[in-house]
């Protein structure tokens, strides 16, 4: 596969020099690819964790007839550019004698009316009734709080708040898919002070465009036990080279906020890259990875999507793990769970649906959760 698409060689270091052991992966290998992605596609945040953080909950019981706990929370920051506040919601199991509970985290892409916290609204975008039933804890952030998915210039959202350039910002400068990516680490910041969860058995997930959010949240922080891309394409879990419907050009011309300005020096010319998303998702080895598809979803190209799974395989097998193998391109509706790294192909078109939230807790009931 690496050889087929000209792939960059995950466990060939920038100095050329091969990569042998976990700890030559960990302290030389791994923060390259981080450094490589930050200056040439999703940008280099300004700003980790704001000494300013701080959470306000509410708290209701009895909700999901009787089944959950609500939980709202304001994650409230402050920066240079003012004050900013992003809400998680959050439905916990209420179970006598049980938890703290795994957690599903879903970087919502699809506006308020998926994420009701009344419940008046059900959606299969986000069904938190199933996830509770299934034991885990439902958690939602809806990523435009962070920042809005507009071409404004960066002014707004974490970037008016946080970036401070003196003239033209840098071309390597966070962008919107970074910034929704820093949303999810500050829910996992506190999701790690509740006592209802198990902050070790977090998983990230995320469709479309919040799905490349949740690959590149998923490979910075290793916090997050799972990361779960659903039909995420270009510049999320599908290689550039090679790849069919959407590419490089066509989404820097279509999106031009989501990605850093280095990465439009590469429209048309992806052999040029020094990354493939290959190495995004090796990055967030040995910890589990989950990718999903659609055979219908031609813009995101499923095919690609699987190659970059099994493109990323060598560097699970240096943790101790086969990842996927060399499992061939499944049929809709067989779903692969291989060692950390599971994949299915839905039929259908570009959606996230009940079966695909299904099969994701398929995986982390198999042990990537529990």
């Amino acid at each position: 596969m690496t050889a087929e698409r000209g792939l960059p060689d995950v466990l060939r270091g920038n100095n050329g020099e091969r990569i042998e052991s976990v700890d030559e992966w960990r302290s030389k290998r791994r923060p390259e690819i981080l450094a490589l992605f930050r200056t040439y596609v999703y940008g280099r945040e300004p700003i980790d964790r704001p000494a300013s953080l701080t959470f306000e909950t509410a708290v209701t019981p009895g909700m999901l007839d009787g089944r959950a706990v609500r939980k709202q929370v304001d994650i409230r920051f402050e920066g240079p550019g003012g004050r900013g506040t992003i809400r998680l919601l959050l439905f916990v199991p209420d179970e006598e004698g049980k938890g703290p509970y795994p957690a599903f985290l879903l970087l919502n892409n699809r506006g308020a009316l998926t994420t009701d916290p009344q419940r008046q609204v059900g959606s299969p975008f986000w069904p938190a009734e199933r996830i509770v039933a299934r034991g885990y804890a439902a958690a939602v952030l809806d990523v435009e709080d962070a920042d809005p998915d507009v071409d404004d210039g960066h002014r707004d959202g974490v970037h008016g708040i946080f970036d401070r350039f003196d003239g033209e910002r840098p071309a390597d400068a966070w962008a919107t898919i970074a910034a929704w990516a820093w949303a999810a680490r500050r829910a996992m910041d506190y999701l790690e002070t509740d006592p209802d969860i198990d902050a070790g058995r977090v998983a990230v997930a995320g469709h479309s465009r919040g799905g490349k959010a949740s690959l590149w949240a998923g490979a910075l922080d290793e916090r997050f036990a799972l990361v779960v891309s659903n039909e995420s394409g270009s510049t999320g879990a599908a290689l550039s080279r090679g790849k069919r419907g959407e590419t490089v050009q066509a989404i820097n011309d279509r999106f031009p906020h989501w990605f850093n300005r280095n990465y439009k020096s590469f429209n048309g010319r992806e052999e040029a890259l020094p990354v493939d998303q290959h190495m995004l998702i090796a990055a967030v080895a040995p910890r589990a990875v989950y990718v999903a598809s659609a055979d219908r979803d031609e813009w995101a190209d499923p095919a690609s999507e699987y190659a970059a799974l099994l493109a990323a395989v060598p560097v699970y097998r240096l943790h101790g793990f086969n990842g996927l193998g060399d499992a061939p391109f499944p049929a809709p509706e067989s779903p692969l769970i291989g060692e950390r790294m599971g994949y299915h192909l839905r039929s259908g078109v570009h959606d996230l649906t009940a079966y695909d939230w299904e099969r994701f807790m398929d995986f982390a009931d198999a042990g990537a959760l529990k």
